[in-house]
């Protein structure tokens, strides 16, 4: 039985509360929040009543998103770091996310590697000293610094730091990235989400063409997620579609009902 949640990027137009009661409706095991929506974080509540108010929804706040280039390490970035660790806490987080720079700067063989090591190496104490999970997302955009999650797991494991940080599974981006080896061992949480336009070219899909999951999806969805149940993986399974038609549904909570439907009778149809 998949864990679904829900990241607050699927339903962008939806305030706080709105995103707590479809999470709650539809029996979902968590939700993402995020700083980089209109509006205030919260919708304006402290993290402390926030994540009272999740609890009380019956949910995890799985993560709280996210330190944005966060392989571009500096002061100013420890600092905004140490900033979203402390409210993630308050609120009752079990991470915060990394999102690395995606700018094509940084990008030769050697510096790529050095600048996480960097960034992890300063991070690892911050996140020890209030028990909380960095989740590293790997872009699969060529112009991402940390495209591939090998290096991703080969800079945590130098560090010693396993467990402190997992990685994010994003589908998305495990496509555009060439697929390869899924870490499951390493992995906190899975991002999905389809691409169905028949007409893009791998090489042209963004983020606006992140769907929910249906028949008619590109990206293999049913087959990763039925890799890590393989692998005995039983995390969350959280949907993060940008694209504007999903954030303007007039009932989201059916649209992704019918997902989650969907992809529990391919899964099931796999393992038959």
């Amino acid at each position: 039985m998949v864990q679904f949640a829900i990241n607050h990027m699927t339903v962008a137009r939806m305030g706080f509360e709105g995103l707590l009661t479809l999470a709650r409706d539809l029996g979902l095991a968590g939700v993402e929040l995020r700083n980089d929506l209109p509006g205030p974080l919260f919708d304006g509540l402290g993290p402390e009543e926030a994540g009272a108010r999740i609890r009380g929804a019956g949910l995890r706040l799985l993560a709280l998103a996210e330190v944005k280039r966060f392989n571009d390490w500096s002061p100013d970035k420890a600092g905004e770091a140490l900033s979203l660790i402390r409210i993630a806490k308050a609120a009752g987080a079990e991470a915060v996310s990394l999102i690395p720079r995606n700018d094509n700067q940084g990008m030769g063989n050697g510096e790529r590697q050095a600048n996480l090591r960097l960034a992890l190496r300063e991070l690892k104490p911050m996140l020890e000293d209030h028990d909380l999970i960095g989740m590293v997302e790997p872009l699969g955009f060529p112009i991402c610094a940390l495209r591939h999650k090998a290096e991703a797991v080969e800079a945590i494991e130098a560090l010693g730091a396993t467990g402190r940080f997992r990685l994010v599974h994003d589908t998305f981006h495990h496509f555009l990235a060439g697929g390869g080896p899924i870490y499951p061992d390493h992995t906190g949480i899975i991002h999905i989400s389809g691409v169905t336009a028949p007409a893009v070219a791998a090489e042209e899909m963004q983020d606006a063409h992140r769907v929910l999951i249906d028949g008619h999806d590109r990206l293999g969805n049913v087959e990763q997620i039925a890799a890590f149940e393989a692998a005995g993986w039983r995390g969350p399974v959280s949907f993060e579609a940008f694209a504007t038609e999903v954030h303007a549904l007039a009932d989201p909570g059916a649209a992704l009902h019918a997902s989650m439907k969907f992809i529990g009778q391919a899964l099931a149809q796999i393992a038959a």
